[in-house]
């Protein structure tokens, strides 16, 4: 059984802040730390569970957060960028099942560190007319590959809008949201364990492929600047549906690369920093 992990960071147990992690930040070795302690709860239960390959894509910043002697020997690391498919590197129609850690919820919400991808520069994203953020983007395109998202971790945010998305999805909520930088936190102990006993209850029976999503979709994006999206109209298949909001056709996984360039793009033209 092959094994896909793709670790955020926003959503790890004990996390709440910009400082917990942004490289830089006071506590950001901490937060690391935690994210690799999360990852390797996950590692533990797709082993019970008899995964005999398992790959892990850190999916967070600058996707270097996760220091390969920290992580379970289990496991092998994809580290750094760019990366074609961002968050879901490395994800193939020859693995069974997709866990994805830390994840957190859409921007808009109140989760703990909500946004979508860009800190507040993406205020919304749509998906064939519904509301999406990393997460449902995350499973409408494994499931686009023929690969099921089986379990997923992180606030009670995120878990509730995954349960939205696709409820055969398991969740692990380390942490309640009291607002965007707070949250009363599951003890470390008691929340890794929920984590690997969640993901070998997940894998323990054959994962069931999931029904593919409409061929072509429609991608939406509303970007806090105008720059942006006019600049992004010189991309060929993008279209403008307002001054600040563009659209694009096609197959999901063509999209979900595509949306990778639309960030490069807006990445070059602003400079601030996520959750302001």
């Amino acid at each position: 059984m092959r094994i896909y992990i793709s670790a955020d960071m926003e959503g790890v147990t004990g996390l709440v802040d910009a400082d917990d992690v942004q490289p830089g930040g006071r506590d950001y070795e901490r937060g690391r730390l935690m994210m690799a302690e999360d990852v390797n709860a996950a590692v533990r239960g797709a082993v019970a569970a008899g995964a005999t390959d398992i790959v892990v894509n850190d999916a967070h910043g600058p996707m270097r957060n996760l220091l390969p002697e920290a992580l379970h020997p289990a496991a092998r690391l994809i580290r750094g960028k760019p990366k074609q498919m961002g968050m879901l590197e490395g994800l193939t129609p020859g693995h069974d099942a997709v866990v994805c850690v830390g994840y957190h919820a859409r921007a808009g919400t109140l989760g703990v560190l909500s946004h979508s991808f860009m800190g507040h520069e993406i205020e919304d994203i749509w998906l064939d007319g519904r509301p999406v953020g990393e997460i449902g983007l995350a499973q409408a395109t494994a499931a686009a590959l023929g690969v099921p998202v089986v379990a997923l971790t992180g606030d009670d945010g995120a878990c509730a809008e995954t349960k939205e998305w696709d409820d055969t999805i398991a969740t692990v909520a380390v942490k309640q949201a009291h607002d965007r930088f707070a949250a009363e936190l599951l003890p470390d102990a008691e929340a890794r364990r929920a984590i690997e006993e969640t993901v070998a209850a997940a894998l323990s029976t054959p994962p069931r492929a999931p029904g593919p999503p409409p061929d072509p979709c429609a991608l939406t994006v509303r970007w806090q600047s105008a720059s942006v999206a006019a600049t992004l109209l010189g991309i060929p298949g993008v279209t403008s549906v307002d001054g600040r909001t563009v659209r694009a056709r096609g197959a999901l996984t063509d999209l979900y690369r595509l949306f990778g360039v639309w960030m490069r793009v807006a990445a070059s033209l602003t400079h601030q920093q996520p959750y302001c």
